[in-house]
């Protein structure tokens, strides 16, 4: 790679919430950003700037040295990777980068797959969400040779901190376990304060104890008080979004003989309140379902 000196060129598939900052980022690095996405609205975000907006995916990778996608998961992905028509317009040196949260097993079958047609790729999952991806500081996990990952790492440098994690697969694994373990926390760190309320105890003083104690985590510190308190419930990060990573990391413990129980439980509850929210519901609003579910189990007129 040639680094941000206006000479690499940068395909970037996949311009919805993350996609369109995060290539706004390596445009105002100096690096040179084709994009496409399947919205004509989100193609014309990353033409304002000052990238070009492609209306086909060959299009898109034309000349590429890195091609980038953030997409919404590995059936996704697959189908993208399949499309022959990007396939031959493919450079022979060029290293696709799957930034998408996707399975682990399947992007370790897919570089097998790609590799024949002698495609590297390298999995770069992100932690974050829209507010990081905003200001360039995502967490970067990248899988793959340690060759690959150096190759791409000065692209992935103005999105944030990239940390080589293992083989290829292995940040698309960190990144749903990684979730998996948010979500357990902030389901549980819901509940607690749901019944320090119910008790009698403010929440936001509860919140400021419990961040100075051993209790505190990303939900205490920044999830209640940013999103659930406020009632703003905008994180960004669709609830059903973190269920598929909960599963995709559940699946993938079971399938390695390290079954998680209370990963499991924590999967079903999700799909629950999933099942009862809107379909386009950040996680954040796991918080109402909660309190509902509390609240239904009140007998009519008990005390409050």
């Amino acid at each position: 790679m040639t680094g941000p000196s206006g000479t690499t060129q940068v395909a970037f598939v996949g311009l919805g919430n993350m996609g369109t900052p995060m290539a706004g980022h390596l445009i105002a690095a100096g690096f040179t950003v084709r994009g496409y996405d399947v919205s004509e609205e989100a193609r014309g975000r990353l033409a304002e700037a000052g990238g070009t907006a492609v209306d086909s995916l060959a299009a898109a990778v034309v000349g590429a040295d890195v091609v980038i996608l953030m997409l919404p998961d590995s059936t996704v992905v697959e189908q993208v990777m399949g499309d022959e028509a990007l396939l031959a317009a493919l450079r022979d040196d060029v290293v696709v980068v799957d930034m998408s949260s996707s399975e682990p097993l399947r992007t370790r079958a897919l570089a097998e797959t790609l590799a024949k047609r002698s495609v590297v790729l390298v999995d770069a999952p992100v932690s974050g969400g829209v507010a990081r991806a905003r200001t360039g500081t995502l967490t970067i996990m990248a899988g793959g040779d340690t060759a690959d990952v150096d190759r791409v790492a000065p692209v992935l440098a103005p999105l944030g901190e990239v940390t080589h994690v293992g083989d290829i697969g292995a940040g698309h694994a960190l990144k749903a376990l990684n979730n998996l373990m948010s979500a357990t926390h902030l389901l549980s760190t819901l509940a607690a304060v749901e019944t320090g309320a119910r008790f009698g105890i403010d929440p936001e003083v509860m919140l400021s104890v419990v961040n100075h104690s051993s209790g505190q985590s990303a939900s205490s510190l920044n999830k209640l008080p940013k999103f659930v308190l406020t009632e703003t419930y905008d994180s960004g990060f669709a609830l059903r979004l973190m269920l598929k990573d909960m599963r995709i990391a559940v699946g993938l413990a079971q399938a390695l003989g390290c079954p998680d129980p209370l990963g499991e439980d924590a999967v079903g509850l999700w799909a629950e309140a999933a099942a009862a929210l809107p379909q386009q519901a950040d996680h954040t609003e796991i918080a109402r379902w909660v309190k509902a579910r509390n609240l239904s189990t009140i007998e009519p007129g008990a005390e409050r």
